[in-house]
């Protein structure tokens, strides 16, 4: 991943998405050669000269504020996660700082008191990962949830793998395009918080290869936290879900995020819910007695 080449990529495409109207400016009309706004006019907009502007656009970030970066994330209508990534690849591409965020390319476990916590959410899947995706732990009927993620998966299982190379992703997620979108704009912000995570970047360079797909999505430069909203899963066992997560990341074990999922009580998808984990119970229950 060049850093120079995200942050002029992230800049263009933001910018190619916004039109004069949009950005409170006038439309003279005309023939316009690039879509969207002008370079002269994010400089405008943000209050800087075009020049200036024009330099960080091609890669140039070195001394580039704070201030700098809020004024053309104004001017460029970015939302607090495109925002977040802009001021990632500033620092990542800015000359001699290493950024103070990336996360090493090393095998992250949770806790022993961590691992007894999820354990302990028993009428709820969790399911927690790094930001490359990987699935780091799992509380029993997380991993019931999600079985046919693990079923055949060289560890460690990564959801990204899952969505755009297992056939069986189609099938379990009923909105499959748009957590193939999200899945991209996931990594694509952790590529900008870590760009020298090396697992990261052997990921982005297997799926672009592996999947048409995945490539075009890259390429497209969006960004998304993954903070909340709405599964809309097949389970084969219990049929269709329909569950609302929660993200929280883990300050006691940095880089992880645990997802917690719930459905609304008294509906279809909390029975199935219900009955995924007593038969996950049953399966445990019975595993330990063949096992004494």
């Amino acid at each position: 991943m060049d850093n120079h080449d995200d942050l002029r990529e992230f800049l263009v495409s933001r910018r190619a998405k916004l039109t004069p109207q949009e950005a409170g400016l006038p439309d003279f009309g005309g023939r316009r050669r690039v879509p969207g706004l002008r370079r002269e006019e994010v400089a405008l907009v943000a209050g800087m000269s075009a020049e200036y502007y024009k330099r960080i656009e091609r890669g140039n970030a070195s001394g580039v504020s704070e201030a700098v970066i809020d004024g053309i994330s104004r001017a460029l209508h970015l939302d607090d996660a495109e925002h977040s990534h802009l001021y990632d690849l500033v620092r990542a591409a800015n000359a001699g700082v290493h950024p103070q965020r990336g996360r090493p390319s090393r095998k992250v476990q949770l806790t022993p008191s961590m691992q007894q916590t999820i354990d302990a959410m028993s009428t709820v899947p969790v399911f927690v990962q790094n930001g490359r995706l990987d699935a780091v732990a799992t509380n029993r009927l997380g991993h019931a949830l999600f079985s046919v993620m693990f079923e055949d998966a060289h560890p460690p299982v990564n959801a990204a793998r899952f969505v755009f190379l297992d056939p069986k992703a189609q099938v379990f997620y009923r909105d499959w395009e748009a957590n193939a979108r999200q899945i991209v704009a996931i990594l694509r912000a952790e590529a900008g918080r870590s760009p020298y995570d090396r697992l990261l970047s052997d990921l982005v360079g297997e799926l672009s290869t592996r999947s048409d797909l995945f490539r075009t999505l890259w390429g497209s430069h969006d960004v998304r936290e993954h903070r909340t909203g709405i599964k809309r899963v097949h389970h084969p066992v219990v049929g269709n879900l329909d569950l609302t997560f929660q993200g929280m990341d883990l300050s006691s074990d940095r880089g992880l995020q645990m997802l917690v999922f719930t459905a609304e009580p008294g509906s279809p998808s909390h029975d199935g819910l219900q009955l995924l984990s007593n038969l996950a119970n049953t399966g445990a229950a019975a595993h330990a007695a063949a096992e004494s």
